[in-house]
């Protein structure tokens, strides 16, 4: 529970990354100690760069950012930075501290207790790990210093059920300031008190009381209260245009009051309010399919699953076919993103690919992106004219005010717009999708989850999101962790 004292303030702050992309416009929000805060906004609003604000990253180009003396702050990214990936569990975490701590193990086995990551190797490269458990060494990174605030960026991505659970048990008992970047509203209404909301049009934070779906309705009972004003203030003015048509064509007083009625119609123009924008919502879309295929597109007898850091084999006996829709499932660490790698590298052992079969593949990193190539360069790649191109991105919210900025320049919510328009201008016959949820503004995910469902292709995909997963009629299910246990292993 949060007590009264502000221990951060952000005072008329004006922050734009150049002349045409204004991130906030003398914009005045605080943080309470003890609070649990999170940041609401559409993809690209510049919810991380309000993180990196905090963190002094970024310099306000206007304004004052204040924060009690000797206030430590731990920042859980989204990723893992590239550099980082080639160090030991060791030597990232060492990075925490300015000065060699000599109990760095103790450290470290106490705050991967936190984030529930057992028996883990410290001498062990970050890239070998998961997806998952580098997300849990993303929140360990954080919390190891024991700061006074905790900045999570995106911090259930990738996480399985118990790795959520585990997190959100953690945030509700901890009495720590905490500011949330999250699109998972389950895992935000556990534990959140206040919100911030970006607002992409005012580029102002709002702030607000109560957990995520509360401000959801309070924006939409505003919307719904100026819409009625306006309403009621239109059909008032229609009535006075009624009476002024009539009243113009007589003599006298008549005309006088015609001219009356004028001024209040402009003083009532004027009164109208301007109805708050939303976030837009990324347009219905379809996935077109490869045409002429038939049979089996990939057959797979066996499929490799990671057992205590080991790759082993287990007998699966997997088909899939068009219209065939699989949804694949296991703990972090037993190698999902292994097996999807595998099935579109065609290097799992004895698989059998329909020759010719064209795999749209959308990685949870977003590495399969070309990051130096602008987002024009990149779906031009895909063989279709720039016009239709263009119509595609447009649906996904690329306009050309971002279409010519390089991939590794957006946030990570527009490179999965992006990776979707890959998708949808490559025409696949197989769909591979790994955590397709993750970075994406809660209001796309049902727009997404109605194409995957409607998608006639063969499709397989990984998601955590329980109520994404409800969404597509998925006609079976590949658990790893009991395929693992039938096959006796571990």
């Amino acid at each position: 529970m949060s007590d009264n004292k502000v221990i951060l303030r952000f005072d008329t702050v004006s922050f734009n990354f150049g002349e045409k992309k204004p991130i906030l416009i003398e914009s005045s929000f605080s943080l309470r100690k003890g609070s649990k805060v999170t940041i609401m906004g559409q993809n690209g609003a510049g919810k991380s760069t309000i993180i990196g604000l905090i963190l002094e990253k970024f310099k306000p180009k206007e304004g004052r950012i204040s924060k009690d003396a000797g206030l430590t702050v731990g920042h859980a990214k989204q990723v893992v930075a590239e550099d980082e990936k080639e160090m030991t569990v060791r030597d990232y975490f060492a990075r925490a501290f300015v000065e060699k701590k000599y109990d760095l193990d103790v450290k470290i086995a106490n705050v991967l207790e936190i984030v529930n990551f057992k028996n883990c190797d410290y001498d062990k490269k970050i890239k070998q790990f998961s997806g998952g458990q580098q997300a849990r060494l993303l929140l360990a990174f954080a919390i190891i210093g024991d700061p006074d605030i905790l900045l999570l960026d995106e911090p259930t991505n990738n996480l399985d059920t118990e790795g959520i659970e585990h997190l959100t048990g953690y945030l509700m008992m901890s009495e720590k300031t905490c500011v949330v970047i999250s699109h998972d509203a389950d895992f935000l209404n556990a534990f959140t008190d206040n919100v911030w909301y970006l607002d992409v049009y005012k580029h102002q934070v709002e702030m607000y009381q109560g957990n995520y779906y509360d401000v959801v309705e309070q924006i939409q009972q505003q919307i719904d209260r100026e819409n009625r004003q306006n309403a009621r203030m239109q059909k008032e003015i229609q009535e006075k245009k009624d009476k002024i048509n009539f009243f113009a064509h007589k003599g006298g007083k008549m005309r006088k009051l015609a001219s009356k009625l004028r001024d209040d119609v402009a003083e009532a123009e004027e009164g109208k309010v301007e109805v708050r924008k939303e976030d837009k919502t990324i347009r219905d879309f379809s996935i077109p399919s490869q045409q002429e295929l038939s049979g089996a597109l990939l057959e797979m007898e066996y499929i490799p699953i990671i057992s205590e850091g080991e790759p082993i084999k287990v007998k699966a006996n997997i088909e899939l076919r068009k219209n065939i829709h699989l949804h694949l499932k296991g703990p972090n660490g037993i190698g999902k993103t292994t097996l999807l790698e595998a099935i579109v590298n065609e290097k799992v052992e004895g698989m059998q690919v329909f020759k010719g079969l064209k795999i749209g593949y959308y990685r949870q990193d977003f590495s399969n992106l070309k990051f130096d190539k602008t987002v024009r360069e990149s779906l031009l790649e895909m063989g279709h004219k720039e016009e239709y191109m263009r119509q595609v991105a447009a649906g996904f919210l690329i306009g050309s005010d971002i279409i010519n900025h390089k991939i590794g320049d957006l946030s990570e919510g527009q490179k999965g717009l992006v990776a979707f328009s890959h998708l949808v201008l490559q025409e696949p016959g197989l769909l591979i999708l790994d955590e397709p949820t993750n970075h994406i503004n809660f209001r796309h995910l049902p727009v997404i989850a109605k194409a995957l469902d409607q998608f006639d292709g063969a499709m397989l995909v990984v998601s955590h999101s329980e109520e994404f997963v409800s969404q597509i009629n998925f006609h079976g299910l590949i658990d790893l962790q009991k395929l693992k246990d039938k096959n006796g292993v571990g």
